[in-house]
């Protein structure tokens, strides 16, 4: 594995200083990670028009704030923050998908924390749900290989990374993925 650059060190530090209860560290590790976070939310965006970067931050900051709000939080390192950042983004994206098809049958909608503008296309929503369904199979048949699609899709963590997380082979991830990614293939499009 590659040696951590100093930021990445510097992340991994100054979660563990937060994770003390040292305010200050949050403070200094807002700016870090921040970018890291909207990248993340620009990916998943992707295929919105160039105009949606508030829709963007507004995913960004609902994932922070949802991150920032714990008291004492224990995170082993950077890899594991941003795993968490990932399973918080799947979320409140599945959230909000769910709650833009409520509102399209005309029933009662979710209350999901983000602008009132459409953060998905209703394609997109169908596509969210759809993944997110498809993952949840895949977490009863196995679940390390539904978590590793999860670091990688929504976290976008790289092998090592999520080798980090996970506390296996770097080969296994990239095993793990391969198989999940034929899996996820083969079961969505068996999705009418």
């Amino acid at each position: 594995m590659d040696a951590p650059s100093v930021s990445q060190q510097r992340v991994t530090e100054l979660l563990m200083q937060w994770g003390n209860g040292d305010d200050a560290a949050l403070a200094e590790l807002t700016p870090l990670v921040y970018e890291e976070l909207r990248r993340l939310a620009h990916h998943h965006m992707g295929g919105q028009r160039p105009d949606h970067t508030l829709q963007t931050t507004a995913l960004v900051n609902e994932v922070y704030l949802r991150l920032a709000d714990q008291t004492n939080p224990t995170w082993q390192n950077r890899a594991h923050f941003f795993a968490v950042a990932a399973r918080a983004m799947r979320q409140i994206l599945v959230s909000y998908a769910r709650s833009q098809r409520a509102q399209r049958r005309g029933s009662g909608a979710l209350k999901v924390d983000l602008d009132d503008a459409a953060l998905v296309s209703p394609e997109e929503s169908k596509e969210i749900i759809d993944l997110h369904e498809a993952l949840e199979r895949l977490a009863t048949l196995d679940p390390r290989k539904a978590q590793v699609v999860e670091l990688k899709y929504f976290g976008g963590l790289n092998y090592d990374e999520m080798a980090e997380v996970l506390k296996i082979s770097r080969i296994t991830v990239r095993r793990d993925w391969e198989f999940a990614k034929v899996w996820l293939y083969t079961e969505l499009r068996d999705t009418p």
